[in-house]
């Protein structure tokens, strides 16, 4: 499933809807990223300051992806 997100709250509001749907708490979700429980508490609540790369170990522990859509791919050679 594809859910659009536009801003670091409907980031956070994803994450957490993930996170209670496969029924793990902050900790829990945590550990499994390898983040503290503080970064949890932040993205949920839509900081838009995070690190990309703790979001990515996020996502990746909720079996998610980032994927990116409409930007011009480049030409071959440039």
């Amino acid at each position: 499933m594809s859910t659009r997100i536009d801003t670091p709250e409907a980031l956070g509001q994803a994450v957490r809807g993930a996170r209670k749907q496969l029924n793990l708490t902050q900790p829990q979700l945590a550990l499994a990223a390898g983040v503290g429980v503080r970064f949890i508490v932040d993205l949920e609540a839509g900081k838009p300051t995070l690190r990309l790369e703790n979001i990515l170990r996020v996502l990746h522990a909720l079996g998610g992806e980032l994927q990116v859509d409409g930007l011009p791919t480049p030409r071959e050679g440039a």
